[in-house]
């Protein structure tokens, strides 16, 4: 049975940072793109960042710049550092893993960005 749990979020002032990470069991870590995807309140779920198993990234426009995704492989967990956050960052995050045709989602972990 594959499980990710997410950790990290919290409640930081606009311009903070958070890291979250992300740790998977039960599946070949190595093998997996891991994604970063955030949903705030009334709305959709969006993706934040990707990266391949062989270390391809990419990151949604809103978050260029200031998030940067990385994976530990002997340590099957995936981050995401998040610098200069802003008040439209807050939202659940949620990790997944994508072998294809499976997926995996952690339960997801809240960030909320306020003064």
């Amino acid at each position: 049975q594959v499980q990710l749990v997410e950790s990290g979020g919290g409640l930081v002032q606009p311009g903070g940072s958070l890291r979250l990470s992300c740790t998977a069991s039960g599946t070949i870590f190595s093998l997996n793109e891991m994604r970063w995807y955030r949903q705030a309140p009334g709305k959709q779920r969006e993706s934040v960042a990707s990266i391949t198993s062989g270390g391809r990234i990419n990151y949604a426009d809103p978050v260029k710049g200031r998030f940067t995704i990385s994976r530990d492989n002997a340590k099957n967990t995936v981050f995401l550092q998040m610098n200069s956050l802003k008040v439209e960052d807050t939202a659940v995050y949620y990790c997944n893993a994508w072998l294809a045709p499976l997926s995996y989602w952690g339960q997801g972990t809240q960030v909320t960005v306020s003064s």
